[in-house]
């Protein structure tokens, strides 16, 4: 389970993170990273007062699969988010967005996570866009 304060809860929120974070791509799964500071623009950061906890979304879409298939991948996503939050990983202040890909629907927890770690770390290796 994700708490809720580690959950991206506004469109807009959704919307500056996958329009201005930082992508990377695996098999599974599509990574947007919006790190605080590092954006090109200054309009473009997250503006925070204090550091926080990153918080994260997920998208999964209907091309994953049914309702049960879509519903099954955002539980295993979310553990995977969990445990990368609590790695420390991302820097404070983070906003992730992470689409999922239909063959997510058929992979293990273990591959998703791998996934998971692989395009972050790819994401936050990139300069600002």
């Amino acid at each position: 389970m994700l708490p809720a304060h580690l959950k991206l809860r506004s469109s807009q929120d959704f919307k500056t993170t996958m329009r201005r974070g930082r992508a990377a791509r695996s098999r599974t799964l599509m990574v947007h990273v919006l790190v605080p500071g590092l954006s090109a623009h200054a309009r473009d950061t997250v503006p925070t007062l204090v550091p926080r906890a990153p918080r994260f979304g997920l998208v999964v879409s209907k091309a994953v699969g049914n309702a049960v298939a879509r519903h099954a991948t955002s539980r295993r996503l979310r553990h995977c988010l969990a445990a990368l939050a609590a790695t420390g990983v991302l820097p404070p202040g983070s906003q992730v967005v992470i689409r999922a890909f239909p063959p997510s629907a058929t992979a293990t927890s273990a591959e998703l996570a791998a996934d998971l770690e692989r395009a972050v770390a790819k994401a936050l290796a990139r300069g600002p866009q």
